[in-house]
C-alpha cells in the first residue's frame, strides 16, 4: 500500500503539546527512516526540518553520496527516505525517561506509517530504542556504536542500519557508512513476496 500524501513535512500531521517541535520530513512511501535523538542533538530548531545542524548535515552529506536524499540542506531533495526523532518536542536539556515515553506515541505512529523497509537509527539512544522494540535481537547492554556503525542488523520485518552519532565521526565514518548503504541497496534489501499469485487477476500483492 502507498501513501496518499505529497507533503515532505510533517506529512501525517503530528501535533504533540509543547511549544516548539521538529516533525518527521521526507518521501511518506520511503524505504529508509533516519531515526535521532531530539533537536537539540541532531538539529532543526531554526529550520523545523531533523538533522540540519553541524552534524546533522555531516549526516546529510553521506545520505547523498548514499543516494538517500538527492541533495542536502535546511531543506534537503528526499525522495525514498523520511527523517524523524524518538522526541520531536524542543527540550529544554536532555529529555526525561518519562519525557521520552511520552513522546513515544508519536514516534511509533509515524513509523508505523511510513513502514519502511530500513530504519537506520543515529547515536546511541535511538540505536538502543530500535533494537530493543522493533526487532526481535533485543539487547541488553550499552550498544557500541563504533562496531555497529553502518552494519546490517536483521530484525523481525525491519533490516535495521545503526548509524553512530555524526558528531562524534572520525575519519573513515562517512566513506564506510556510504559503502555499507551502496552495498545494501544492491541487495533484496526489501524482501518482498508477491502473492498476487493467489488473487485473482495479475494485480501484484508485496508482503514483506
Amino acid at each position: 500500500m502507498r501513501n496518499v500524501t505529497d507533503r515532505t513535512s510533517n506529512p501525517f500531521g503530528m501535533r504533540p503539546s509543547c511549544d516548539r517541535f521538529v516533525p518527521g520530513y521526507g518521501d511518506a512511501n520511503a524505504d529508509f527512516h533516519v531515526i535521532g535523538d531530539h533537536p537539540l542533538v541532531h538539529g532543526g530548531i531554526e529550520t523545523g526540518v531533523p538533522f540540519t545542524n553541524d552534524a546533522g548535515k555531516r549526516l546529510q552529506a553521506a545520505l547523498v553520496d548514499s543516494t538517500l536524499l538527492e541533495t542536502a540542506g535546511d531543506e534537503p531533495t528526499v525522495e525514498k527516505t523520511f527523517m524523524s526523532y524518538l522526541h520531536m518536542c524542543v527540550p529544554e536539556d536532555s529529555p526525561t525517561r518519562a519525557e521520552y515515553t511520552d513522546m513515544e506515541r508519536f514516534f511509533d505512529a509515524e513509523l508505523r506509517a511510513i513502514a519502511a523497509h530500513v530504519l537506520l537509527p543515529v547515536g546511541a539512544t535511538a540505536t538502543n530504542h530500535v533494537l530493543n522494540n522493533f526487532t526481535s535481537v533485543g539487547w541488553k547492554t550499552d550498544v557500541d556504536m563504533e562496531t555497529l556503525h553502518g552494519t546490517e542488523i536483521r530484525g523481525s520485518g525491519f533490516l535495521v542500519v545503526p548509524i553512530k552519532d555524526p558528531a562524534e565521526w572520525d575519519d573513515g565514518d562517512h566513506d564506510e557508512l556510504v559503502a555499507g548503504l551502496l552495498t545494501l541497496q544492491s541487495t533484496d534489501f526489501r524482501r518482498e513476496s508477491d502473492l498476487g499469485r493467489f488473487n485473482p487477476g495479475d494485480e501484484p500483492y508485496l508482503v514483506r
